[in-house]
């Protein structure tokens, strides 16, 4: 069973920074690509970042230059390093990853930017 924990939300002005990590745990962590995702109130859940095991990356239009994803695969951990933050970040931010046809997700954790 794979289970995914998210950790660093909270509360920063607009400009601000946050870093987002997900532990993950019960799986073959380094051959699978990870996500994040994340939802505002009444959208869509909307992918933010992807990082594959080889560490290739792939953002949002609306986060590149200001988000950075990465992965430690001793760790088994997944970051989002978001810089530059803006009001339309606020969301939940959820990590993902889909194993051998199974989509897995975190709980999320909250992000709000705000002044």
């Amino acid at each position: 069973q794979v289970q995914l924990v998210e950790s660093g939300g909270g509360l920063v002005q607009p400009g601000g920074s946050l870093r987002l990590s997900c532990a993950a745990s019960g799986a073959i962590f380094s051959i699978y690509t990870m996500d994040w995702y994340r939802q505002a109130p009444g959208k869509q859940r909307e992918l933010v970042a992807s990082i594959d095991s080889i560490t290739r990356t792939n953002y949002a239009d609306s986060v590149k230059g200001r988000f950075s994803i990465s992965r430690d695969n001793i760790k088994k951990t997944v970051y989002l390093q978001m810089n530059n933050l803006e009001l339309e970040d606020t969301a939940v931010y959820y990590c993902h990853s889909t194993q051998r046809g199974v989509a897995y997700w975190g709980q999320g954790t909250q992000v709000t930017v705000s002044s």
